[in-house]
């Protein structure tokens, strides 16, 4: 079986390595990692070595829910892009491409069978424009 893979992207009024900060760094995680207001990521952890763990709490303001998300880095070419396989089996690749003082942002997931893969995708796009407003704020 051949999973679909899912692309989203953005590009960000911000330097590469501004804009890898942001998308890396446990104090920024927790400003942008969440796909609308109503939600919140109180806590993150990550370890951006091969093997390292990337850990999230992501949950509603409300309490009603939440959950860790959790995965294990294959691939790290610092500044530039990053493979890492979450609990559930499913490989993401990010990359950072400079265009000047831009830099495009883009993910490639594999799309898990529950859901949509339409919704998957808004989902992961509002998150990752949470992202570009963080690092543009910057």
């Amino acid at each position: 079986m051949t999973t679909e893979q899912i692309t989203i992207s953005a590009d960000v009024a911000a330097p590469a390595a501004t804009a890898w900060q942001a998308y890396t760094a446990p104090e920024h995680i927790v400003q942008w990692n969440f796909a609308s207001p109503d939600w919140q990521c109180p806590w993150a952890r990550n370890d951006m070595t091969v093997g390292g763990t990337y850990a999230a709490r992501m949950e509603a303001k409300d309490g009603s829910f939440g959950f860790e998300f959790t995965a294990v880095y294959d691939a790290i070419d610092p500044g530039r892009s990053f493979t890492y396989t979450m609990e559930d089996g499913r490989k993401v690749t990010t990359t950072f491409t400079p265009d000047g003082d831009v830099t495009r942002v883009t993910t490639t997931f594999d799309a898990e069978s529950e859901n949509p893969v339409e919704m998957q995708r808004e989902g992961w796009q509002a998150i990752l424009n949470n992202f570009r407003a963080h690092a543009e704020s910057l």
